[in-house]
């Protein structure tokens, strides 16, 4: 059985979305790229600073309350039939919940063939790479770095700390066969 999901999973910052370009562009057939980002950015603004949706701390902390929470169930299994219908999909994610995260997921992709891709950076150069983008709140990837992989099980980790997105992607692109 071909491989349907590929689920990379990573703090902020860590190259995870660039990591997902050069993925598409090796992979032979097209992929579809969707992650948490996705989400966020398609919920309403006040979602966006509300303790039921998901709120950013000027720490860099996230906390997520029980409206994201519902609407991050109804996404997974939106994602999960999208590819059930077919699309070849990667997910950009950050199990802030982390193995509860990856279960989630597991549930909702349980019968697809998924690649479950560990993106693992050195906090101190996500941090870096964080000043650099200017689109995220100062303290998230340092915070996130090892948090978002705790409990997580993994078929394949890679690395970004001195590796480019895509000698990471070809890696992972191994595996997908």
């Amino acid at each position: 059985m071909a491989m349907n999901v590929i689920v990379l999973n990573g703090g902020s910052s860590s190259g995870k979305s660039g990591i997902v370009r050069c993925l598409q562009a090796l992979l032979p057939d097209p992929w579809l790229a969707l992650g948490t980002d996705t989400l966020v950015d398609a919920m309403p603004a006040s979602l966006r600073t509300s303790d039921t949706g998901i709120e950013f701390a000027a720490d860099g902390e996230v906390s997520v309350g029980p409206r994201f929470r519902a609407l991050e169930a109804a996404w997974i299994e939106g994602v999960a039939a999208m590819a059930r219908a077919g699309a070849r999909i990667i997910v950009d994610e950050v199990f802030l919940g982390q193995a509860g995260s990856q279960q989630r997921w597991q549930k909702a992709l349980g019968d697809l063939q998924v690649l479950w891709v560990g993106v693992r950076c050195d906090g101190a150069v996500a941090a870096g790479r964080e000043i650099a983008r200017g689109d995220r709140v100062t303290g998230m990837a340092l915070s996130q770095a090892g948090l978002v992989h705790h409990g997580v099980v993994y078929d394949l980790e890679v690395d970004t700390t001195h590796t480019e997105s895509m000698e990471c992607a070809r890696a992972i692109a191994v595996h997908v066969g």
